[in-house]
This record gives C-alpha cells, structure tokens and sequence, in this order.
C-alpha cells in the first residue's frame, strides 16, 4: 500500500514538471539581462498554487463545452514578445487536444491572398464541442499587415467595415468568442528582446518582423487604437490584458475566461479497469538488445 501511495506521489509531481521546468526557464532567461526592467512579480508559491487550481477549473471547462456541444474561439492579440504564447501555452497545458486546438497561421500563401479575407480562418473554426485557441487571428490585417503595408487603405476599410458583422455572424451562430488583447509597455518589449537575443535557445523566436517592430512602436500604437475603437462591439468586446507582469498576466487572464462559460459539473459514468485478459498459448518474444534506445542516464 505504502508503495503504491509513493507511486501516485510520483506521478503527481511528475506532472508538474513540465510547468515548472517552463518556469525556471523563464528564471534563467531574466538573469540574462543584468539590468532588468522587469517589476517584481507574484510569489513562486501563490502562482503555482493558482495556476493549478485555475487549470483544474480549465478541465471542468473543457468537460462543459464538450458535453453540452458548445463552440467556443479565444483569439490572443497583442505587440510582439507579449506573452500571448505563453499564456496559451497554461491554458492547454492540462487539456484535451482533441477538443481545445491551438491555431497559429503562417502567412498567407498567393493563392490564400486572393480569397475572402476571412476565409483561411473559418475553416478553422470550432464545431460542436470544442474549443479553439488563435495565436493572432484574423486582426492581423488590422495590425501587421497595415503597419508593414501588406494590404492597402482600401482593404484596410473594408476590415474595418466587415470584421464587426463577421463577428455578430459567428456569434449569431452560437459561436462564443473571446478577444484579448495582451498590453506591455515600450520598455518591457525591448527588455524581452534583449533576453532573446542575448539567449541562443530563444533567439528563433526573434523574426526579422519582430525586430522590425521595434522601429514602428509608434505606428502600432496608433493601429491598435483605432482597432480596439473600431472593432469593440457588444456582441465581441475586446479584453485588455496588463501583460507587464507575465505570472500575474497569464492568471488574470485565465480566471477571465473561466467567467465566460456559466460551466456545470459534468455527470460522469465511474470508471473500472478491467482485468487483464491471459492467454495461455501467448508467448512473449524478447526484444533485440540493440534495439533498444541505450541508457544514458
């Protein structure tokens, strides 16, 4: 009994490894950067203890949208290095991935520019009983796109002009749709910018794109403005998040999206293990040593 109760012990700090594994990452890349401009954050314990208890919530989400076939889309916006991908990363960490999928396009191909502009992204809206996650969505027109002139004024306007009736569309359809946007501050991206290029396991994250951003800080604060002020609707309003602070970001932002479903526990059948069925005419074979993946540690 005692091994079995060691067993599950095992098994449980097991699973938290990979968070914290992601978190003394996280560590290590803030120690690059001797002069900091990071703000102290939440204590190591607090975060956890949340982050814990809001991912338990998640899967009593997740359960809910399932069982009651419900179609839920979370886009994540914000300036580059904002933490967008971190914070998706906390919210499926502890989830099905049959049921809550992550999309993150790639540009447009030439044949994609020539479609609707929305019709690259429907395709990978949810149906009954999931959940999709957009790393950047749709707003790229509002954002990238119009800062780096990949589209034009007039394709600008017509975004502008369709994107407000695209939402009521889906949402019309039973679509729930949530939209945040994650806020740092000039100084803080240029912080995280620096962590990355002084790191050689995060400098892929640093795209020529990224960089170029930093020069068009201004214009992007202009393009997010006129964004939120044109695209804030009733029926899809936007949700600033205070991105300064990852830690307290990511769990603000959970604890906001798990007040967006009115969620129920979920009735569930209990679960046996059946018995092992034993064939007495089976014989197992034995492996060839080599192979095996040889062990290094």
């Amino acid at each position: 009994m005692n091994e079995e109760i060691h067993r599950i012990k095992t098994e449980l700090l097991d699973s938290f490894d990979e968070e914290l594994e992601q978190q003394l990452e996280e560590d290590r890349l803030d120690q690059l950067v001797a002069d900091g401009m990071s703000e102290p954050t939440i204590d190591r314990r607090i975060y956890f203890r949340e982050l814990f208890r809001l991912q338990h919530e998640l899967v009593r989400l997740q359960d809910w949208v399932h069982y009651k076939k419900l179609k839920m889309v979370v886009l994540f916006e914000g300036r580059d290095s904002a933490g967008k991908g971190g914070a998706i990363k906390r919210v499926t960490q502890r989830l099905n991935p049959r049921v809550c999928r992550v999309v993150a396009l790639p540009a447009p191909t030439e044949r994609e520019r020539s479609q609707w502009y929305f019709q690259r992204y429907v395709q990978h809206l949810p149906t009954a009983g999931e959940m999709v996650l957009f790393d950047r969505s749709w707003y790229n027109r509002a954002g990238v796109e119009r800062v780096m002139g990949f589209c034009t004024p007039d394709e600008l306007e017509e975004f502008f002009r369709s994107v407000p009736e695209f939402e009521r569309m889906l949402v019309r359809s039973g679509i729930i749709l949530v939209k945040y946007w994650f806020s740092i501050t000039d100084e803080e991206q240029e912080f995280r910018f620096r962590m990355r290029i002084n790191d050689p396991l995060k400098q892929w994250k640093l795209s020529p794109m990224d960089l170029e951003s930093r020069v068009h800080w201004e214009d992007y604060t202009r393009a997010k403005e006129e964004m939120l002020d044109r695209t804030h609707i009733p029926e899809a309003p936007w949700w600033v998040v205070q991105a300064v602070d990852k830690k307290k970001a990511r769990l603000n932002m959970i604890a906001h999206l798990l007040t967006q479903v009115p969620y129920e526990h979920v009735p569930k059948e209990a679960i046996e293990l059946p018995a092992r069925v034993r064939n007495a005419d089976y014989i197992r074979h034995p492996v060839p040593a080599d192979m095996y993946v040889p062990e290094t540690y």
